[in-house]
């Protein structure tokens, strides 16, 4: 084996798209998702927290995938790894759990092997295997991000979070993939729809660049996804009508769904009143759903280079329970 280090993260969770901002705005979330990664004579995970049932545990699982697309862009070879990883971030819920995995993953492998790979890199392969900039831009740099793709590079502006801006999430207590709600949207939009898209992701964007949040509720309608998805969430066009009326700045599905979005004025006097409307519309629908306010993450993944030992699990453990006390 090398004299590779052991490498630890913390990535953020994302939201994606923010209403008319369809694969192009992001916004990184307080959420976390923590990985440690090593040399080892064999390859092994160890998968804590109740999100991480279900996951593979060989080497089909996509942090191992993406840690070998790093090495190999690199120009190293690490077949077998240790894995250890701990998320509170919900799987399939639109809260970027895929894009936190790939980011999480490539940073770690390219913390272990001394970075030599930049942010930008690492942007670019994250955007070409998500396929839209989005979430694994906000996992990757924190705060709001509005960036394009052309297939090969991920151009983006990192906007820092209004001071005032609060986040209140929805997160129905069942799983919409991605693919289900792409395969709901139209293969083509009008010219009138196109130009509604536009002028509102414009406005959004400057609003939360320039602090106006007095205009956000405005920019975040959307007529390119949200009308098409809102048959596969129960209780999502209510919601998209009633919560402006009851304390959000303004709502949105986040990311391909099923969790709601809620902007929300650090300063709104009836935010008690809006958390119970969200859950009760859940439960008109018959779903369960739990709400939790979500500041934006400032920081996107950071890493550290840890030297190697025979005890990662339990300092990798004793590290989570630090974390979560905090």
């Amino acid at each position: 084996m090398s004299n590779y280090g052991r490498s630890r993260v913390k990535v953020p969770a994302s939201t994606a798209n923010l209403g008319p901002g369809f694969d192009t705005l992001g916004m990184a979330l307080s959420i976390y998702a923590w990985i440690e990664m090593e040399e080892a004579p064999e390859t092994v995970f160890h998968l804590y927290g109740d999100e991480m049932k279900g996951l593979a545990q060989d080497k089909s699982n996509l942090i191992y995938q993406v840690a070998q697309m790093v090495f190999a862009e690199a120009g190293v070879s690490v077949p077998e790894l240790s894995i250890s990883m701990y998320s509170d971030i919900p799987l399939t819920r639109g809260l970027g759990s895929s894009a936190t995995a790939i980011v999480g993953g490539m940073a770690a492998a390219n913390a272990m092997i001394g970075s030599p790979l930049d942010n930008a890199k690492l942007f670019d392969m994250a955007t070409a295997l998500e396929k839209h900039p989005d979430n694994v831009g906000a996992s990757l740099f924190g705060g709001i991000i509005t960036a394009v793709w052309d297939g090969e590079h991920a151009d983006y502006i990192r906007l820092e979070p209004p001071d005032a801006l609060e986040v209140l999430v929805v997160i129905p207590e069942f799983e919409l993939s991605t693919t289900k709600a792409r395969e709901a949207l139209p293969t083509e939009v009008t010219v009138s729809d196109a130009v509604y898209n536009i002028s509102r992701t414009s406005l959004l964007t400057a609003a939360l660049a320039s602090g106006r949040l007095d205009l956000i509720g405005r920019a975040m309608q959307d007529r390119l996804h949200q009308p098409y998805r809102a048959p596969l969430v129960p209780g999502m066009e209510k919601l998209l009508v009633e919560a402006p009326k009851r304390g959000a700045l303004g709502i949105a599905l986040s990311g391909a769904g099923p969790t709601l979005l809620c902007l929300v004025d650090r300063n709104e006097v009836r935010k008690l009143e809006l958390e119970a409307f969200l859950k009760e519309t859940m439960q008109e629908q018959g779903i369960s759903a739990r709400t939790c306010w979500l500041p934006p993450s400032t920081s996107g993944v950071t890493t550290e280079l840890l030297e190697r030992n025979g005890m990662q699990n339990e300092s990798f453990l004793d590290m989570i329970k630090g974390e979560l006390r905090l």
